[in-house]
């Protein structure tokens, strides 16, 4: 059976500044709307070519308005990808992927837009005298919030496989090191060095503070067309090698009940990834890995077939990890750590700057661009992109 592998690309990317959470003077479709502009303005085409759009995580602008507002010709395609956080953003490109490979629509932008100040604070706990579902369970004992969900799964991981402390440190130095190069992220002029992280407070345990992502303000978008038409765009398009979203058994058992527990969950989705890319770990270039948490990282990683679960410490150092340097350069825009959280599809966009050779930490002759959506929810997502090479 056939697969979409090769057969759309992305030919345009936009990204708003990034403000801190509460802080963007525009209001959130307005953010949107400037990014699909800026999107389209990197593709060389007129808004109005538009004609399909694609997002996730509940993402509030109505594909109808945006197209009224944007003056598209049709509207023949809108989709929102199911799951919570940035376990959809590849999914979200898969599925505007396959609409164009299908045929139903010509032109889709994937977008993420989020207005803090305007909608109040993404993911917090809503105020009620009364609780229902897994929040029955979990909000008697003070569980109440993704750093304390998702603390417990990567304690767990750390302690069947004797993962050090300095591990997750690694990472969250990488992200920082990267953000210095790059202006649009909202840590330049900000580096992060081991004494600091060290004596940062604890969030939660094993979660330092530079352990967790940021909270922001922007909007970010992608314009994609097919793989045929990809070649008569002014941008070196970035094919679409594969993308795929789903989670394995029984990973939306409420009140932390799943069989397997300590998991990015990942670990079904990832050969699906590989069989439909045509690649193995060992041909990716450049990896950009969502970062709720630092512990997602590394057991995203490990689920994706870089690293076995027992090698962590070996493999988990930071020069492994610098674009220019390292065997397996990893967030180099600074990622949600440290150039901004917009629901990692600012990682998608690296993934295709590193294609383009446009990256503020560029590594070079990349043919082999990952992205990793996400991990620790239900459902997940991952996507590869490629170059004209691989095809």
């Amino acid at each position: 059976m056939g697969t979409m592998r090769g057969q759309v690309a992305v030919v345009g990317v936009g990204e708003t500044e990034y403000y801190k959470r509460g802080q963007s003077p525009d209001a959130e479709m307005k953010l949107a709307l400037k990014s699909i502009i800026e999107a389209c303005e990197d593709a060389g085409i007129s808004p109005k070519e538009i004609d399909g759009f694609a997002s996730y995580s509940n993402d509030r602008n109505d594909p109808s308005a945006l197209a009224s507002a944007l003056g598209c010709k049709e509207l023949r395609f809108s989709n929102m990808q199911w799951g919570g956080g940035g376990g959809g953003g590849s999914a979200a490109i898969s599925n505007a992927a396959a609409a164009i490979h299908a045929g139903v629509a010509d032109t889709i932008v994937v977008f993420r837009a989020l207005a803090q100040g305007q909608f109040g604070r993404f993911g917090q706990g809503s105020r009620s005298n009364r609780v229902s579902g897994a929040g029955a369970y979990t909000t008697p004992y003070g569980l109440m919030s993704p750093a304390q969900s998702f603390a417990m799964k990567v304690v767990r991981f750390m302690y069947d496989h004797r993962v050090r402390q300095e591990a997750l440190r690694s990472i969250s130095l990488v992200s920082y090191h990267h953000a210095q190069n790059n202006p649009r992220a909202v840590m330049h002029g900000r580096p992060l060095d081991e004494e600091k992280y060290d004596s940062s407070r604890w969030i939660v345990e094993p979660f330092h503070l530079f352990d967790c992502c940021l909270e922001n303000d922007g909007a970010a978008a992608m314009v994609l067309v097919s793989a045929e038409r990809a070649k008569d765009f002014p941008k070196k398009p970035a094919y679409i090698l594969g993308a795929v979203g789903g989670s394995h058994y029984r990973a939306g058992a409420s009140s932390h009940n799943t069989p397997d527990y300590a998991t990015s969950t990942f670990k079904s989705l990832a050969p699906h990834l590989y069989d439909m890319a045509q690649v193995k770990p060992t041909d990716v270039n450049v990896l950009q890995s969502y970062e709720n948490f630092t512990g997602g990282v590394l057991m995203s990683i490990v689920e994706h077939g870089f690293c076995e679960p027992d090698a962590c410490n070996e493999f988990f150092v930071k020069e492994r990890f610098f674009a220019g340097e390292g065997d397996l350069p990893l967030n180099t825009s600074g990622g949600n750590l440290a150039e901004c959280y917009m629901h990692g599809l600012g990682l998608n966009i690296e993934a295709v700057r590193q294609i383009r050779g446009e990256s503020s930490n560029p590594v070079p002759d990349v043919d082999v661009s990952m992205c990793i959506s996400g991990p620790m929810v239900t459902p997940v997502s991952s996507s590869i992109f490629g170059s004209e090479a691989t095809l």
